[in-house]
């Protein structure tokens, strides 16, 4: 049976990386709602993303159905960001079963205070598109890209502190019942999101092939 893995944690876990070394590695291909309601480019969609705040259901479930409709996703997929509400794992359960696939819910674990300077410190290049945090992983010169001088690193609007604030009491409020959702289902996996990316993907493959 091929499977779905939903990849649970609050914005900055950690989820996206995890999702691309899923990718790479078992050639799954990374379903990120974030990125295509990006590529949407839809003044509503943008205006309501770049707030914080989430965008509906309808809207989303939408645009996880069609995708997961595709040629690469018959022998499963991950998921990156979806489901965020309830109302979202419930329509998964109904495509799961659809499509004959084993569903797995695993939660990237990482505490608020971490999650908050991840966030508010992240940059980026926008030449080489370099990633950079100002408390983890700080430039040699601040706000320069060590590769690219002249380039002035770049922060995303929804990192700036007052929307991580709502990005992640958002999450509280939303996405945490989803957790209690997989949980009292028995299918819900946590992992500690606060080490190497490679020790984390090792509990996640762990995981997978138990």
């Amino acid at each position: 049976m091929s499977k779905i893995i939903v990849l649970m944690g609050a914005p900055g876990a950690g989820k996206g990386t995890q999702a691309r070394l899923l990718q790479e590695r078992l050639g799954l291909p990374q379903i990120s709602t974030g990125d295509m309601l990006r590529a949407l480019r839809a003044e509503d969609i943008h205006s309501t993303q770049t707030s914080g705040k989430l965008i509906s259901d309808e809207v989303v479930i939408r645009l996880v159905r069609e995708r997961t409709e595709q040629d690469d996703c018959k022998h499963g997929y991950v998921l990156d960001g979806f489901p965020r509400t309830t109302a979202q794992a419930e329509m998964l359960e109904k495509l799961a079963a659809a499509q004959s696939n084993e569903l797995i819910a695993i939660l990237v674990d990482v505490p608020t205070e971490i999650l908050e300077k991840r966030l508010t410190g992240r940059r980026n290049c926008p030449v080489c598109k370099e990633i950079y945090n100002a408390y983890f992983k700080p430039p040699r010169v601040d706000n320069v890209c060590d590769h690219h001088p002249n380039a002035q690193l770049e922060r995303r609007s929804d990192d700036a502190p007052e929307k991580v604030h709502v990005r992640l009491q958002t999450y509280e409020n939303q996405t945490r019942p989803v957790l209690d959702y997989y949980r009292d289902s028995g299918r819900l996996r946590t992992i500690d999101g606060t080490r190497e990316r490679e020790a984390i993907y090792k509990d996640i493959a762990a995981i997978l092939n138990s």
